[in-house]
């Protein structure tokens, strides 16, 4: 599993795994802005995620192509997402399933997985694979302490995940979704970072 972090990172109260992080409206730049963040890993190492609904200008059938994995079905119309900023020529699919089936898989949950390898491409191309998934080039990564300063300047809003937001609600929609479950319309919150 490409990632800075190990598999033993503590489980204090304040883990924000399977939590999505909404940015609020102060981060105006790059990828990370109107973004919503999965989080698969936090602890005193840092954390990782994967950013949900930035879309790439390309598609699921153009990865195939390139990795010359024969699909039977049309992936045309399948967007791939940029998931964030840290090893953007590496593949992630968040799926739903157990991880224990994939060669390079991370239990999240214990509805969702994160897998690095082919073998989950190959089996999704040839419709074998799970049915719930969302492909992903690079992921956001934070060292230790720094998403917990980030979260003290306001940056990010959080709460817990829901699947079906990640999965069954198209990529356009997803952060107004999460927001809705905190009852906040994402275009109403001033954009100048204060505390109360």
């Amino acid at each position: 599993m490409p990632t800075p972090l190990s598999a033993n990172t503590s489980r204090s109260g304040d883990c924000l795994r399977n939590h999505f992080l909404l940015a609020m409206p102060t981060l105006t730049e790059g990828i990370f802005c109107q973004s919503i963040t999965y989080i698969c890993e936090h602890g005193e190492s840092g954390a990782m995620g994967i950013v949900i609904n930035q879309a790439l200008d390309l598609s699921v059938a153009e990865i195939f192509d390139h990795l010359q994995i024969e699909a039977t079905d049309d992936f045309s119309e399948t967007p791939v997402m940029a998931g964030g900023p840290v090893q953007i020529d590496h593949g992630f699919v968040l799926h739903r399933e157990p991880a224990k089936r994939w060669e390079a898989s991370m239990r999240v949950t214990g509805e969702i997985s994160l897998t690095t390898s082919r073998d989950i491409l190959r089996a999704i191309a040839a419709g074998e694979g799970p049915r719930d998934y969302l492909i992903a080039l690079g992921y956001a990564g934070w060292s230790a302490g720094q998403l917990e300063q980030e979260l003290a300047e306001n940056s990010w809003l959080t709460l817990p995940a829901n699947s079906d937001i990640i999965f069954s609600t198209p990529h356009q929609r997803r952060l107004a979704a999460a927001a809705a479950q905190l009852g906040i319309d994402m275009n109403l919150i001033s954009n100048q970072a204060g505390h109360a």
